[in-house]
């Protein structure tokens, strides 16, 4: 039973899942970026493996056995997990911008080094396959077009991370077509307690305070030397 608390312990870390009676105040722009990834890897990651798992079924397990089903299963994760993180970015900073009124050229500069610092700390993986790095780049540039002001409370941002998933996950075509909108609702679904979180723990106007640091996608809290740069806590899959 220990071994089990253990085990439970450390996927809550990994994904970022607040255990019962614990919160985490967001509050600078290293907390937003640790909760914007984790929770980006773990939607990306329970969607991924939950559609293929249900697809396989009690062949789910010999699957892995495939060295070309392994590389494209890998593949798709991070392609996920990128579209994951562009709509959980694109939802928060319309969350900043409604509860500050903060101009759109101050929450586009934050969020730019909010989702810089999270591609940075994954660099480009190994198992990413040749698409990842203009996937990293397609992020950047939905960023820059965001108005950010006309963002919506609701799940219209999360438009990539669905159709992702539909399109990267390693199922026949012939499959897919009877699975594409039940699977794109599944994601939707998903969203709906990250979205809960981040209203409820989300400081905007703390965060909003932050300074966005070197503009290389460093950051740091406001206040704190430039030499002495916050790098948040993140987790790659």
């Amino acid at each position: 039973m220990d071994a089990l608390v253990k085990v439970w312990k450390w996927l809550c870390d990994y994904f970022g899942v607040k255990r019962r009676g614990r919160r985490l105040p967001i509050k600078d722009i290293s907390s937003l970026c640790y909760f914007i990834e984790t929770r980006a890897s773990h939607v990306a990651q329970t969607s991924l493996y939950g559609y293929v798992r249900t697809r396989a079924g009690v062949r789910y397990p010999e699957l892995f056995h495939n060295d070309s089903f392994a590389e494209a299963l890998d593949i798709a994760k991070w392609q996920v997990w990128l579209a994951c993180l562009a709509d959980l970015a694109v939802y928060a900073g319309g969350l900043l911008a409604h509860r500050t009124s903060a101009p759109d050229d101050r929450v586009g500069a934050l969020m730019a080094a909010v989702v810089s610092q999270a591609l940075d700390a994954t660099g480009i993986p190994a198992d990413a396959g040749p698409a990842f790095a203009a996937g990293a780049g397609r992020i950047r540039e939905r960023l820059a077009g965001t108005d950010w002001s006309a963002v919506t409370d609701d799940d219209d941002p999360f438009c990539e991370s669905p159709e992702a998933l539909v399109v990267w996950a390693p199922i026949v075509d012939e499959l897919k077509q009877y699975d594409t909108e039940i699977v794109r609702n599944s994601v939707r679904f998903r969203w709906q307690q990250v979205r809960r979180d981040l209203r409820r723990d989300l400081d905007a106007a703390a965060v909003m305070r932050s300074d966005i640091g070197d503009g290389r996608g460093g950051v740091r809290p406001a206040g704190t030397p430039s030499d002495g740069l916050n790098d948040g806590s993140s987790r790659a899959m």
